[in-house]
Formats: structure tokens, C-alpha cells, sequence
């Protein structure tokens, strides 16, 4: 299976959603902040990341990083990224999977929380299956 990370400052559900992770055989990190999580991902890289939006120092950490991952890290650039997020519960902005683009919202798939755990494990079923043939070197 995959090697995972949850990057979500809500410790709750980040150790919720690793459960049911870990339930389908995927190895999962969880970083609680988003500088953490770069420096992780330098270290070893994640073949998918679970990413929330709003961090406490930052309410714009998680789109933050994500651009940062594919415009300023070569080796991140093509790494499957599901965004979580309870913005929109927050603010009322509206953001949905229509808002995704490679500069402003570049990730593979947005959920809103609060997530269903099963909808969460088929989504990054979905996400990893479309990476097979890049993760077996095809």
C-alpha cells in the first residue's frame, strides 16, 4: 500500500482519518503544522497528502503549502494533494472543487469537513489509483 500524510493542526481528526487509513494497509504520518510537514516531506516523500486549510497561524496555511509543493519543490510538484477543510463553515466563500486551478487552488481533489471517513478512504483510493503507473515507475 501507500506511504500517507495528513497534514491537520485538529489532532482528533487527523488521528480519526489515519485510523481508517491504516485500516485499508497505508503507512500514515501525521504533522500537525505545515512547516513540519514540508520538512517531513524533504525527508520522505509521501505518495498522496491529506491536507486541511486553516492553521492557527495561519488561516491560509493549507493553500499556502500547496502551492508550495508544486511551484517551489520540483519532487512535490506531481504528489496527489486532498484538501480538507472547514472554510467554508468559517467563511462564507464558498470555495468547492470547481475553485481548483494549478495557480490558486493546486491540489487533485477538495473535500469539505466534517468528512465521511469512508468517502475520505475512497477518495484517496481514487487519487492513488490514477498515480499507479508514476508509482510503479511506468
Amino acid at each position: 500500500m501507500a506511504y500517507l500524510m495528513i497534514v491537520d493542526d485538529d489532532e482528533d481528526f487527523a488521528s480519526a482519518a489515519a485510523k481508517a487509513l491504516r485500516a485499508d494497509g497505508h503507512e500514515v504520518r501525521i504533522e500537525l503544522e505545515t512547516a513540519a510537514a514540508l520538512k517531513a516531506m524533504g525527508e520522505r516523500r509521501p505518495e498522496l497528502v491529506v491536507l486541511d486549510v486553516m492553521f492557527p497561524e495561519n488561516s491560509a496555511a493549507g493553500f499556502d503549502l500547496a502551492r508550495t509543493m508544486r511551484h517551489e519543490h520540483p519532487e512535490l510538484k506531481d504528489m496527489p494533494v486532498l484538501m480538507l477543510t472547514a472554510v467554508n463553515a468559517q467563511f462564507p466563500l464558498g470555495f468547492s472543487s470547481r475553485d481548483i486551478d494549478d495557480v490558486w487552488l493546486p491540489v487533485d481533489e477538495f473535500l469539505e469537513k466534517p468528512v465521511n471517513l469512508d468517502l475520505l478512504r475512497s477518495k484517496v483510493s481514487a487519487l492513488l489509483a490514477r498515480q499507479a503507473p508514476v508509482r510503479s515507475g511506468k
